[in-house]
């Protein structure tokens, strides 16, 4: 019997977002709107979307000893998330500096802060945590060796699924653990490189499963999602919406199939529930504020 159904290891930032009317060019100076301060990070954002959703969730991560870190506290506990694995100090909060436009892109640039201090051997202190969580997530803003150390403290019936953001090369331990490795576009073509041949999403998705990763799913924004596994591949159409923000939309995609895989959905059922997930996040402003409830997603 697992304690959780998720257990998020990753970052939590503090995201300072202002709107534009246009993302600037080099040398530009644009006017943008007031200045908004949100709870975010892809790990924080994942662990309140999932606990939105149901999901009993535990959030391993570090934040500074400072007003960010408490905001961040703050939300994962109004969310429901056990934080008794969050670790407080040893550099100051991460921040994420957004800008979005009147479509909903965003533009981020992240100062990691705290999250590059979350160490491998915060991983070994936290192995019962790892061993009582039935899914472990984790993403790319701490540093690679803590996701390595992640993966050599998973149990044998740990699911574990990796969403490669911000992406760079990945150590075949890594890729071979993944059930699914998530990307979007631009996270696929950095990880396949030189050898991702054909310009469709179903190539890439072939590409990357031939690394190793037990199953494979290609984001695609408003055209959903593209699935892969030895099973075989197919499109996960979107719901449309009218997109107001995208900021985390993606976390929630995540975390939603993660947890519903934990729960024993097979892999085209939870997709499509991450597919509409996600929709319903890009129709409120914000991140972890954007998260919706069963409800919700039930509306779409």
């Amino acid at each position: 019997m697992y304690d959780y159904d998720l257990l998020v290891i990753g970052s939590a930032n503090a995201d300072l977002v202002v709107g534009v009317e246009r993302r600037p060019g080099p040398g530009e100076t644009v006017l943008g709107s007031e200045l908004d301060v949100h709870p975010g990070g892809k790990g924080a954002n994942q662990a309140v979307a999932a606990a939105r959703l149901g999901a009993r969730t535990a959030l391993l991560a570090r934040v500074g000893d400072d007003a960010y870190g408490r905001l961040l506290l703050d939300a994962q506990q109004a969310a429901g998330v056990d934080t008794a694995g969050v670790l407080v100090g040893g550099a100051p909060t991460g921040v994420a500096l957004i800008t979005v436009d009147p479509s909903g892109d965003n533009s981020i640039v992240v100062s990691p802060g705290a999250n590059g201090r979350l160490a491998p051997g915060d991983v070994r202190a936290a192995r019962s945590l790892l061993h009582a969580s039935r899914v472990v997530s984790a993403q790319l803003e701490i540093p690679l060796e803590t996701v390595v150390e992640a993966v050599r403290g998973l149990a044998p019936g740990n699911r574990f699924v990796l969403n490669p953001s911000p992406p760079r090369p990945l150590p075949p331990e890594v890729l071979r653990a993944c059930d699914p490795l998530i990307v979007n576009e631009h996270e696929a073509r950095v990880i396949l490189g030189d050898e991702r041949g054909a310009e469709e999403p179903a190539d890439w998705a072939r590409a990357l499963l031939a690394r190793g990763p037990r199953s494979v799913v290609v984001t695609l924004g408003a055209q959903g999602a593209w699935v892969a596994s030895a099973q075989g591949a197919f499109l996960v159409p979107a719901v449309p919406v009218d997109a107001v923000d995208t900021t985390g939309a993606g976390d929630a995609f995540t975390a939603a199939l993660a947890w519903r895989l934990g729960r024993g959905d097979a892999l085209a059922d939870a997709a499509a529930y991450a597919v509409r997930v996600g929709a319903a996040a890009v129709t409120k402003a914000g991140a972890q504020a954007s998260y919706p409830t069963p409800e919700e997603v039930a509306a779409l």
